[in-house]
């Protein structure tokens, strides 16, 4: 299975500078709820990942979810609200201020995360080859790096053998 899960405000940067806290809510949710990480890139304001889940599992939707709401209460618990900028090193940061509906609240959403996700059912060889290909080109489509390996928040180095640095 093939996601694309992108925070509320694009543009912004907590992904991967709260990038150990991101890495701790799929951790517990693996924790939780096993699946495979196939291939994965974490990127400001977005991620990417390819994921096989267990044997007769089809709960991926679950399993978002929770990464999601784990990250969206960790920024909580370092004082981030979605409704008034970050403050880093006395300036606004990574973020615009952007005010939820009644009903959002309600709803519980945190307002870090657009509400849905993409995914995509992965349709043998060659489309598991794209999606994970897809993953590790991304932050050189984005004008962040030139070559894949030099993107420190992808799986890309361990899985062509070097270091795991998700």
């Amino acid at each position: 299975m093939f996601f694309t899960a992108a925070l509320a405000c694009r543009g912004a940067d907590i992904l991967t500078r709260h990038v150990a806290d991101l890495r701790a809510a799929v951790r517990a949710t693996k924790a939780e709820r096993p699946f495979a990480i196939d291939a994965w890139v974490v990127l400001p304001d977005h991620m990417h990942c390819v994921w096989t889940l267990p044997e007769g599992d089809c709960d991926y939707a679950t399993r978002m979810g929770a990464i999601k709401a784990r990250f969206t209460r960790s920024m909580r618990r370092v004082g981030f609200h979605p409704t008034d900028a970050e403050i880093v090193d006395g300036a606004a940061a990574g973020w615009t201020p952007t005010p939820r509906s009644p009903s959002k609240v309600r709803k519980g959403d945190g307002g870090i995360w657009q509400r849905r996700f993409y995914e995509h059912h992965i349709r043998g060889e060659a489309d598991f080859a794209a999606c994970v290909r897809y993953c590790w080109i991304n932050p050189v489509k984005h004008g962040f790096v030139e070559r894949p390996e030099d993107w420190p928040f992808s799986s890309y180095r361990r899985d062509m053998g070097g270091d795991l640095n998700l």
